[in-house]
């Protein structure tokens, strides 16, 4: 099966490269002006006209003076007033992500006080409700106020980003701090347990590495998040300023990942996501109900997405809307009592077809020909033709099995997920669309 990485390299694709905020997978390069409040509200409207389910996420970024910080939380309430009133309290929120590692306890208390006043959150752990900690200013005290707020996932990031490249590797092989928060997690009955991993600092090796994961795999985490330090996700931004290793270290690394998460018993979802067999989404893959929305892999794929916060995307059926990216506009859109809307991207035709198919190959392992031909009046071999015809070297390579109706991706293909489903990306007419204008703005 791990031959394969040898043929197939982009197995793991670095954040932002799929639809979400604050974990990255939009396809922020359609994004555009021409979208704006006005496009969100009338998605709003509609969302309560139907009572679609509710995924939310709201992220407080790090690094805020005092001042700075207190005007900030006063404008994401104002957002979340804003937004809440246009939709109906029967709208049930299936699916939270918090990331707001910095707040102290009474901050964190009154904003999430806020936010049930104006949604509706499920009872008795049926939803989904994560929150991002950080490892350097989380502590058992904190574990147990998140948890009798009503998080029941947890995704320990690990800080190794400091000036000091020697520093940052002991404190990256470190286990202990890890250890006593998923010990926490596990006390306090979180759910689903999940550890960040990065990998490609110029400070690295693939001994550290191998090293690292192997410390990890024995702490037992539900999950392991892996992601590529050249394009990290919010919270590890500085990293990015770091030299990267070698491109040959690099590829070395992921192969190792794949490596020991499989011998561990870790199941490859994709996305840089791996689960134990017992984790909910792998549960969700083997029923057929795992979905993919704009929050990554979920339980609760069918919801009308609300981001709230600096750059924070929404998605409401086939539109994208994204919050303003800089501070300033943030604050002052709020402060004058609108939304922050600053960009966006509608989903065309061909493009839901694409993100169709992928989905369904990424989440069930295989895809229906014919109900894709028959849902969207097309012929698949002609609409696809490229990424069909790298899919026969891939059939020939034990990869994918395709039959007149389907495709089915092997056993040895699974590490191969993302790269599969990145073939239908790439030959999609809308996209090549996209990029000719993107060409023709970068030649004026």
């Amino acid at each position: 099966m791990l031959d394969t990485l040898h043929r197939y390299p982009a197995q793991i694709p670095p954040y932002g490269q799929w639809p979400s905020e604050p974990r990255g997978h939009a396809d922020t390069r359609r994004f555009h002006a021409g979208i704006g409040s006005l496009d969100v509200l009338r998605a709003l409207r509609a969302s309560r006209q139907q009572l679609r389910p509710l995924s939310l996420s709201l992220q407080v970024p790090a690094g805020l003076e005092n001042l700075e910080q207190e005007r900030y939380l006063h404008c994401l309430r104002r957002e979340i007033a804003l937004v809440g009133c246009h939709l109906s309290a029967e709208q049930r929120v299936e699916q939270f992500q918090l990331s707001a590692t910095r707040l102290d306890a009474a901050a964190l208390q009154q904003l999430m006080a806020h936010l049930r006043r104006r949604f509706t959150f499920l009872e008795h752990e049926l939803g989904d409700y994560g929150v991002e900690v950080d490892l350097q200013h989380t502590d058992w005290a904190s574990m147990g106020l998140l948890r009798e707020l009503g998080f029941n996932q947890v995704s320990i990031g690990v800080p190794d980003c400091t000036s000091d490249g020697a520093l940052s590797a002991a404190r990256w092989q470190n286990p202990a701090p890890i250890h006593s928060l998923i010990d926490a997690a596990r006390t306090f009955d979180f759910r689903s347990v999940s550890v960040d991993l990065g990998y490609g600092h110029a400070w690295q090796t693939p001994d550290s590495f191998a090293r690292k994961l192997a410390t990890l795999i024995e702490l037992e985490p539900d999950r392991l998040q892996v992601f590529d330090y050249s394009q990290p996700p919010p919270r590890y931004a500085r990293s990015a300023r770091q030299a990267p290793c070698s491109e040959q270290d690099k590829a070395q690394m992921r192969r190792i990942c794949f490596e020991q998460l499989l011998q561990a018993g870790y199941q490859p979802i994709g996305l840089g996501q791996f689960v134990r067999a017992d984790d909910d989404l792998a549960i969700a893959q083997e029923r057929g109900r795992l979905r993919r929305n704009c929050q990554g892999f979920t339980r609760h794929g069918y919801c009308d997405h609300v981001g709230f916060g600096l750059g924070a995307i929404s998605q409401f059926d086939a539109l994208y809307a994204q919050n303003a990216l800089t501070l300033a506009h943030y604050l002052q859109q709020l402060g004058n009592d609108q939304l922050a809307t600053c960009r966006g991207w509608r989903c065309e035709a061909d493009d839901q077809v694409c993100q169709r198919v992928m989905e369904r190959l990424a989440c069930d392992l295989e895809l229906d020909i014919q109900a894709i031909e028959s849902r969207y009046g097309l012929d698949f071999r002609q609409h696809f033709a490229s990424a069909w015809r790298q899919l026969e070297a891939m059939s020939r390579a034990g990869l994918v099995e395709l039959g007149a109706g389907y495709i089915s991706i092997l056993p040895a293909g699974r590490v191969e997920v993302d790269a599969i489903c990145q073939l239908f990306e790439q030959s999609s007419p809308g996209l090549s669309l996209h990029q000719q204008w993107v060409d023709h703005d970068a030649s004026l």
